[in-house]
């Protein structure tokens, strides 16, 4: 691969020809494409690990994805400043932050309500639906589109499909800010086959032409059937998000008295060492935890920031070659590795079987099934052709002018009625099961 290809600014869609904006890349079209989208807003309301409305201070999926998408302008801007007389006369150093930056900003677009137990809950419920034969009429690969449900590739669906020009181009955003979206450039039928992580693929069958066709504008290779190698900026959005999900859990951790605060100051600490801000330094008995840690942890996302980015360009030439097969915290330094993994270690311990936390997620199975079983059932007895039952006319009616015409096929409607559930934010999610039950709204 090389950079020049890489960082087309070439977009996906029709080609409409507007004049160059003093100040304002294509790519920074990408970016605010991005934040004024409905799929972007709606993170504001869906979980990120602790439920939304329990504090007002924890992160939901909007306040983590703008914050990694800080780090990830960062990352970028630096590496580019080093690999500056590499990059094609059109991007600066800037504009590959902003690359990053939009990847980061749309990285959890496609995650449905309740967060990665969301996710968890609708892949069990089609174990369920296998079972009942609710799947028999679709292929075996797109059978595992769903069996496998990922919001990676809802997301590549939202931001190619559904946002903006519906199914022609979506946002219609730049192939090298695709590229750098693209965490899992392959299909579900790599999603377990790999071993790389369990149930990760980044699109569904519905899009595999697009994914060829943004593959083959960046010059990314095919590795195997269904499956490209990775475009390196990838890892760069993927190492923001990992700084700033091992960090921000810890720091939700303290907001909700799961973790104590010397613990997490001394894992920072070491990290830091002596570069201890002149802030922290004049901190006195009576400033608060939440004061201490914003200013410890931002000294700490420096360190893990120019790690990264030190990491990204000594690994440049396997990068390009597309055969760097670990993360790219694995190859940061010591420290600066050894804070991302104890940190990440601490929250499974202490954060992820939080009572209340397991609350939400039984909570969220709950949910999830009754607003599955009724679209999906509706969907499927759409296609069967038979007369629909006045409540599947109904269920159908919610989703307005996205309901599915007659000349779709059963894999299509079922995509549809993702498309629905998976948009959801937890608050709206949770109101229409209640509804749907037939219990009274509460004031």
């Amino acid at each position: 691969m090389d950079w020049h290809t890489l960082l087309t600014r070439e977009r996906l869609g029709k080609v409409v020809h507007s004049p160059e904006e003093l100040g304002r890349s294509p790519f920074h079209k990408d970016h605010d494409r991005i934040i004024f989208s409905g799929a972007f807003r709606r993170l504001g309301r869906k979980t990120q690990v602790h439920p939304v409305s329990s504090n007002d201070h924890i992160h939901t999926r909007l306040t983590h994805s703008l914050e990694v998408s800080c780090v990830g302008r960062s990352l970028g801007m630096r590496v580019g400043e080093v690999l500056r007389d590499e990059l094609p006369a059109w991007c600066s150093p800037a504009d590959l932050g902003v690359i990053i930056q939009s990847a980061c900003l749309a990285h959890d677009i496609g995650n449905p309500p309740f967060g990665h137990s969301g996710e968890d809950a609708i892949r069990h419920w089609f174990l369920q639906a296998l079972e009942r034969g609710w799947l028999d009429q679709l292929e075996d690969a797109e059978r595992l589109d769903f069996l496998n449900f990922e919001g990676n590739a809802q997301g590549f669906r939202v931001l190619t499909q559904l946002e903006y020009h519906q199914f022609d181009g979506g946002m219609r955003l730049t192939y090298a800010t695709l590229g750098a979206y693209l965490k899992y450039p392959w299909a579900a039928r790599h999603a377990e086959a790999l071993g790389y992580k369990k149930h990760k693929f980044g699109c569904y069958q519905s899009e595999l032409p697009l994914l060829e066709q943004i593959a083959a504008k960046l010059g990314v290779p095919l590795v195997e059937e269904q499956r490209w190698a990775r475009h390196p900026l990838v890892y760069l959005m993927e190492a923001a998000d990992d700084i700033c999900y091992g960090l921000i859990d810890l720091e939700d951790g303290l907001e909700m008295d799961l973790l104590d605060y010397a613990e997490v100051e001394a894992l920072l600490l070491n990290l830091v060492g002596d570069d201890l801000p002149i802030t922290y330094r004049q901190l006195g008995q009576q400033d608060s935890q939440r004061r201490k840690l914003a200013i410890l942890r931002g000294k700490a996302i420096e360190h893990l920031t120019n790690a990264a980015a030190r990491a990204f360009v000594k690994q440049q030439e396997a990068l390009l070659a597309g055969n760097l097969a670990s993360d790219l915290v694995d190859h940061m330094h010591g420290p600066a590795k050894e804070c991302v993994v104890r940190a990440k270690q601490v929250a499974r311990e202490k954060i992820f079987h939080n009572k209340r936390k397991t609350l939400h997620e039984i909570g969220a199975y709950t949910v999830l099934e009754i607003l599955l079983n009724a679209f999906f059932g509706a969907a499927l007895e759409q296609h069967s052709k038979r007369p629909l039952s006045i409540k599947n006319q109904r269920i159908l009616d919610l989703l307005g002018y996205h309901q599915p015409g007659p000349e779709l096929s059963l894999y299509q409607r079922f995509l549809r009625m993702m498309d629905f559930i998976a948009g959801m934010t937890d608050s709206y999610a949770a109101e229409m099961a209640n509804e749907m039950t037939g219990r009274p709204r509460v004031l």
